[in-house]
């Protein structure tokens, strides 16, 4: 796995977990992607997405939903493509308006010291290459479908040695984030 581009920061600063997706996906993605929202607040993450519906919503509220009983710190900050910050999804701490449309998906994956792709369309697929092209260490969640099953295991060009990485479970997605983050491993 290549490292990421974000080698020269503070090695004690939070990192930043993406987590791209539809914004109309299916039931069984929504629990997915709560599921992964939850395990980025466990780890100590912060989150970063489109903040809007769908998987993005849904990554959210797990997030917040897993904070009780941990200590505080850890956001989610939603990216939006419009100018009105009202339009975060309400699992939003910190929406960031930039009246960009669709070219704020580079500035999701740009923000993310890591990215995790469940399900998703053409915008996840854009937001996956940008996250290629940034040299972002990409996770894609297989069962989501989409371009998360169609792209794991890929390599998208040859300016990487590296791959997508697949995993089949929120579980894989926590060891191989631990990995590409520098986390130490879970205790047993």
């Amino acid at each position: 796995m290549s490292s990421s581009a974000r080698t020269s920061s503070p090695p004690d600063r939070r990192k930043n977990v993406a987590v791209v997706g539809s914004a109309s996906p299916n039931a069984e993605v929504l629990v997915l992607a709560a599921q992964v929202g939850a395990l980025i607040r466990r780890l100590g993450c912060n989150l970063v997405c489109g903040g809007m519906a769908g998987v993005m919503a849904a990554a959210c509220r797990g997030f917040q939903e897993a904070k009780e009983g941990l200590p505080p710190g850890p956001v989610a900050v939603g990216i939006l493509p419009g100018e009105d910050p009202a339009q975060a999804n309400p699992w939003v701490d910190a929406a960031v308006a930039t009246g960009m449309g669709f070219a704020r998906n580079a500035l999701v994956v740009r923000s993310a010291d890591a990215v995790v792709a469940v399900g998703g369309g053409s915008g996840t697929l854009s937001e996956i290459a940008f996250a290629w092209q940034a040299n972002r260490p990409i996770i894609a969640l297989v069962p989501g479908g989409g371009w998360s099953q169609i792209l794991a295991g890929d390599k998208l060009d040859d300016r990487r040695n590296d791959r997508i990485l697949a995993a089949q479970t929120p579980e894989e997605v926590e060891s191989l984030l631990r990995q590409a983050l520098g986390l130490p491993p879970a205790a047993r």
